[in-house]
């Protein structure tokens, strides 16, 4: 059975959260793949030369560890001082499901990349906002080509070849100009401003004193790596990034052993696809398998 009969290709376009679910779902049958689950992986350590890998479902061993465990369960909210004191609703993307939820509130979103924008849109159609970023964003005009593309892939992996921890994709592509971006700026709601400098009980306040009532704080402020289980393996180096190496950046230079599909240029599902076939196979001849 080839891979393509098991995926509905003429399919409408559907969310994320179900298509992605839907895809690899149709993957493992289609392999007939036997995948373990549930499992929750504890902690990774060393031992005797090898891996043990201890989880909610038991001890494992293994000589070489493909680890894909991405970014979404590691939402990040950065410290601002009165976090703790703010009496409305803090909330992250990843905790968003509908804008109605917050109708005759006023809604502050933290962040200045895709997500925040498109909730931005859908807030802002039935209550009031105001949007903060660290940076003034880049908005940028024309196609994204495959040429932008592999460029911007490129500046990704160059970081984390250096062992620099990676920045997000909108920092190196920068925010398409969108109908509906174009809509947002006719309605007033891309009136960006600079981050605040504390949170107050009901609003948040600036450095030179200026403060905005709030009733929610959405922070669309990003994920980082899930990878604390990797933890007692010290892969990390001083700054916070991972040194990766091999021939799409998923081998770490510490360990060779260990791949990490899903960090880096790796973290989306098309070039984690890729990642993770180069990630086999040089793991593979690494420790000497057919």
């Amino acid at each position: 059975m080839h891979f393509s009969d098991a995926v509905d290709t003429n399919a409408t376009e559907v969310e994320a959260s179900v298509a992605v679910p839907r895809y690899f779902a149709a993957y493992e049958k289609a392999f007939e793949l036997y995948v373990y689950r549930p499992v929750k992986v504890i902690v990774v350590c060393q031992r005797d030369g090898q891996f043990t890998i201890e989880t909610d479902r038991g001890n494992l061993s293994a000589r070489g560890i493909i680890n894909a465990t991405g970014t979404w369960e590691t939402p990040y909210i950065p410290d601002y001082p009165g976090k703790e004191r703010f009496r409305g609703r803090q909330l992250h993307t990843k905790d968003y499901k509908t804008a109605e939820e917050f109708r005759g509130k006023h809604v502050i979103v933290v962040g200045g990349g895709i997500s925040a924008i498109q909730l931005l849109d859908e807030i802002s159609r039935v209550t009031t906002t105001t949007w903060v970023t660290r940076r003034a964003p880049e908005f940028r005009r024309g196609p994204f080509t495959e040429a932008d593309g592999r460029a911007a892939v490129a500046l990704v992996e160059e970081r984390v070849r250096r062992g620099l921890p990676p920045n997000s994709v909108v920092s190196v592509t920068g925010l398409p100009v969108t109908p509906a971006i174009e809509a947002m700026q006719a309605r007033g709601v891309l009136n960006r401003l600079p981050m605040f400098s504390e949170i107050l009980e009901d609003g948040v306040r600036w450095a030179d004193g200026t403060a905005v009532h709030a009733d929610v704080i959405l922070w669309c402020t990003g994920f980082r790596s899930s990878l604390d289980h990797l933890a007692p393996l010290m892969l990390r180096e001083v700054g916070g990034g991972i040194t990766m190496t091999g021939r799409l950046a998923t081998q770490v230079a510490k360990d060779p052993r260990i791949h990490l599909v899903g960090y880096g240029p790796s973290a989306s599902t098309i070039g984690a696809n890729r990642a993770g076939g180069a990630a086999a196979s040089e793991l593979m001849a690494f420790l000497g398998l057919p």
